[in-house]
């Protein structure tokens, strides 16, 4: 990895979207503990985290539907152990869990025993949407039905959120997103957050076809910024839909050659939905294999450096603290 000095150190930041998780049965290697976040974070100023759920630690002592709550109980233990060591990163100050939304109404009962057992730090829910008629590739490890954004029951269960002032986080890609949008358009009070800029996807049957996609994407993003309600995490450039090919590299890129990859796509949410409905994100430990997390919030840096002070304030910091309610810091 590169080894850079950290742009602008003193800079605050909030880390929009993150995972931590655990899985022994496969390997010591499936594990990503709070302290590993810290570490990864480095010297860079991050003040607060958000996680984002990823089916990790769930009861085996529950039904189904509330099997979830193991998770958020998880996120809140890592983040009682680190907070006890001191430092200034607030790991976990809102939490983004799981419920199963295609209950529909029977989900109320769910969502208030996420909240409960968090602390209030549950802030929002995600229901994984990512669809695609070509199965001979995966841009997610969820198996969501088709449409299920469309789906009569998930949008029962979908306007259990806004009465309990829970938001959403969205993750579907590009071919998605005037379901999204529409949903969007029928819940107008409740705020959505689509994840990783909307999955332009590069892989299957776009390879080859970037110029492509990126207009179709465009279009959807467009249609979307009309939705008051809805803003946008800028990540997830290092996974393999995105084809970037960061990791066909002989080493990882810079801050400078990660800028100008992703460049494109940041400067073009921030143009269509504004700074103060875009907030940045790590995707960590997931884009942890193509470059470093120091690298990448330089790159960000990099990019928003030609932003007024508000502008980079949102950016960085502001937008996510205002969606997920977390208090100054």
């Amino acid at each position: 990895m590169h080894a850079e000095e950290v742009i602008e150190p003193a800079l605050p930041m909030i880390d929009a979207h993150h995972h931590l998780w655990g899985f022994p049965e496969k390997g010591k290697n499936f594990r990503y503990q709070a302290t590993d976040l810290l570490a990864d974070i480095g010297t860079q100023n991050i003040r607060a985290t958000v996680f984002i759920e990823c089916h990790t630690h769930y009861r085996t002592d529950k039904l189904e539907a509330f099997k979830s709550v193991g998770e958020v109980e998880f996120v809140l233990n890592e983040t009682r152990e680190v907070a006890a060591h001191g430092g200034h990163t607030a790991i976990g100050a809102a939490i983004v869990a799981n419920a199963e939304l295609l209950l529909g109404a029977a989900v109320r009962p769910v969502l208030s025993e996420l909240i409960a057992a968090s602390d209030g730090r549950v802030r929002g829910i995600r229901n994984i949407a990512v669809w695609h008629a070509d199965r001979s590739f995966r841009a997610s490890t969820a198996n969501p039905p088709q449409g299920m954004m469309l789906d009569a029951r998930f949008r029962e269960g979908f306007s259990q959120l806004a009465p309990l002032g829970l938001t959403f986080d969205a993750w579907a890609v590009h071919p998605q997103l005037d379901e999204l949008s529409a949903l969007a358009s029928a819940f107008p009070d409740t705020r959505i957050v689509l994840n990783h800029i909307g999955g332009p996807l590069a892989i299957g049957p776009y390879r080859g076809q970037r110029d492509t996609v990126f207009q179709d994407w465009r279009n959807g993003m467009l249609k979307l910024a009309r939705c008051a309600n809805v803003s946008v995490k800028l990540g997830g450039f290092g996974m393999t839909w995105f084809g970037l090919g960061f990791s066909e590299m002989p080493r990882p890129p810079g801050s400078e050659q990660l800028a100008a990859a992703i460049r494109p796509y940041v400067e073009a949410c921030v143009e269509m939905f504004g700074a103060n409905r875009c907030m940045f994100e790590s995707n960590f430990p997931v884009d942890k294999g193509n470059f470093s997390y120091n690298v990448l919030w330089n790159a960000f840096k990099r990019i928003a450096s030609g932003a007024s002070d508000s502008e980079k304030a949102a950016l960085l910091h502001d937008t996510a603290a205002d969606f997920y309610r977390i208090k100054p810091c």
